[in-house]
C-alpha cells in the first residue's frame, strides 16, 4: 500500500510503501472494543469509600444498660442503624476493577486500529519531524501547514507518534489543544481511538513494525 509523504511545510514530496503486516490487517471491531474496555478498567481507581462500624469514631462503651430502661437493647453507637454509625454494604476502596487481557490480543487490536486509520484516510506520513528548540509556534506552524496547504487533516484531534523521545517536540506540542505526542513504541488502542488523526514520521513506521509485529 502506497501513501503520500509530506514535509513539515505541508508539501507532497513523494510516496512510501506501508508494511502490510501492520497497515493491511483485518479490522475487528469486537476485539478493539474488548481491549479498550479492559484498558479503561485497568486505569480505573475506586474513589468511593464508606466507613464500616470498625472505622467510625465513638462507641467505646454500651449506650445504656441491657435491661430496665424500657428502650431497645444496643451494644454500640457505631452500629449501622444509628445516625453517625458505620455504613453497611457501602462502596469500598478495596474493590478491584482490573481485567487481564493477553498481549497477543492487545497487539492484534492495535494493528486493527492502525489499519482502520489508513482505510479512513486518517494517517499522515511525514518525511521527518525535527524542531531545534522547544517552540509552540513552530509546532503550530507545522500543523497549520498540514491543515491548510496539504489539506490532509481537519480541525480535529491529532496524535503524533515519534520514533524516539524528543523533548523539543514534546514541549512544543504541550500547550496546543487536541494535540498529543507519544513515542511509537508506546502506541496503544486507547490513544489511537482518542484522537482522530495519526501523524507518523517515516522512522516511526519502522519502530511500529519492529515493536508490534512478531
Amino acid at each position: 500500500m502506497k501513501v503520500k509523504v509530506y514535509n513539515q511545510k505541508g508539501e507532497e514530496i513523494g510516496t512510501t510503501v506501508l508494511p502490510k503486516e501492520v497497515f493491511e490487517r483485518e479490522i475487528n471491531p469486537d476485539l478493539i472494543h474488548q481491549v479498550a474496555v479492559c484498558m479503561m478498567a485497568n486505569q480505573r481507581h475506586p474513589w468511593a469509600h464508606t466507613k464500616d462500624r470498625g472505622e467510625v469514631s465513638g462507641g467505646g462503651r454500651k449506650p445504656w444498660r441491657q435491661k430496665g430502661t424500657g428502650r431497645a437493647r444496643h451494644g454500640s453507637i457505631r452500629s449501622p442503624i444509628w445516625v453517625g454509625g458505620g455504613v453497611a454494604h457501602g462502596p469500598r476502596k478495596e474493590k478491584k476493577y482490573k481485567k487481564r487481557i493477553p498481549k497477543r490480543m492487545k497487539r492484534q487490536a492495535l494493528l486493527s486500529v492502525l489499519s482502520g486509520k489508513v482505510k479512513d484516510n486518517e494517517l499522515v506520513v511525514l518525511d521527518k519531524l525535527e524542531i531545534d528548540t522547544p517552540k509552540t509556534k513552530k509546532m503550530a506552524e507545522i500543523i497549520k501547514n498540514l491543515k491548510e496547504k496539504a489539506k490532509v487533516i481537519e480541525k480535529k484531534s491529532l496524535l503524533i507518534a515519534i520514533p524516539k523521545k524528543d523533548d523539543n517536540i514534546i514541549r512544543s506540542a504541550y500547550n496546543i489543544p487536541k494535540v498529543e505526542v507519544i513515542e511509537a513504541r508506546n502506541l496503544n488502542v486507547l490513544e489511537l481511538l482518542k484522537y482522530k488523526y495519526l501523524v507518523l514520521p517515516k522512522d516511526s513506521i519502522k519502530v511500529i513494525k519492529e515493536t508490534f509485529v512478531k
